[in-house]
C-alpha cells in the first residue's frame, strides 16, 4: 500500500503572509507601499510597518530604497495631515481627532503643543505610535510648517532607515525568527498598534 502525504494545513495567518511574500515584488507592490504610507501619516491607522517587512525581506537589495520611497511618502502624507489640521480642522480635522479621543482641552493642548512641539514630532517620528496624530495637531498649532518638514524627514526616515537596516542586516534570521513564530509575532505587533493608539489619550 501506497502512502501519499497529505498537503500541510496552514491557518488563515499564514496564508495572508505567504500571499504578502509572494506580492511583496509585485509590479503594484512599490505603489501600495507608497499610498499606505501616505495613508499612515495622514488619517489611516495601520503602520506602514506591515508592508515595508516582507517587502525587504523579499528582496534585500532594495532595502535602502524602500526606506527612501516610505520617508518620501511619509513627508508627503504629513504635510497633508499638517493640512488637515490647519485648514479643515472644523471638519475632517476634528472628526479623527475625535476618533482618537483628542478632542478634550485643545487649547489648553495648543499651549503645549506650542511649546513643546518639536520634541513631540522628534519623540512621534520615531516610533510606531500613530503619526497622523502629530501631523493634524501641528496644523492645528500652527507650528513651523517648515520646521515641520524639517523634523519629519529626519525621524520618519531615521525610523524607515533604522528599520530597512535591520532587516539588511539580520533578514534570514529575521525571517526566520517571523516564520517560525508568525502568530505571536503578529500579535505583538497589534498590541503595539492598539496600544499606541490608546496611549494617544495620555500622551497628549
Amino acid at each position: 500500500m501506497t502512502f501519499v502525504d497529505k498537503p500541510e494545513k496552514r491557518g488563515l495567518i499564514r496564508t495572508v503572509y505567504d500571499w504578502m511574500m509572494r506580492n511583496a515584488t509585485g509590479r503594484n507592490a512599490w505603489a501600495a507601499l507608497g499610498g499606505l504610507t501616505f495613508a499612515e501619516a495622514s488619517f489611516f491607522p495601520i503602520p506602514t510597518d506591515i508592508m515595508l517587512i516582507p517587502m525587504v525581506m523579499a528582496d534585500r537589495k532594495r532595502a535602502w530604497a524602500l526606506a527612501a520611497w516610505c520617508t518620501l511618502w511619509s513627508v508627503l502624507g504629513g504635510a497633508a495631515g499638517y493640512a488637515i489640521g490647519a485648514l479643515l480642522f472644523d471638519s475632517l480635522g476634528q472628526w479623527l481627532i475625535g476618533l482618537y479621543h483628542m478632542g478634550d482641552d485643545l487649547a489648553q493642548f495648543q499651549q503645549w503643543y506650542a511649546t513643546y512641539g518639536a520634541w513631540v514630532i522628534i519623540a512621534k517620528g520615531f516610533s510606531p505610535l500613530p503619526y497622523k496624530l502629530v501631523t493634524i495637531a501641528s496644523g492645528f498649532a500652527h507650528y513651523s510648517f517648515a520646521m515641520f518638514m524639517i523634523l519629519s524627514v529626519l525621524t520618519r526616515g531615521g525610523r524607515y532607515f533604522l528599520v530597512a537596516g535591520l532587516l539588511y542586516w539580520k533578514g534570514d534570521v529575521a525571517r526566520r525568527f517571523i516564520e517560525k513564530r508568525l502568530e505571536a509575532t503578529l500579535l505583538t505587533f497589534l498590541a503595539v498598534v492598539v496600544a499606541g493608539i490608546v496611549a494617544v489619550k495620555y500622551l497628549f
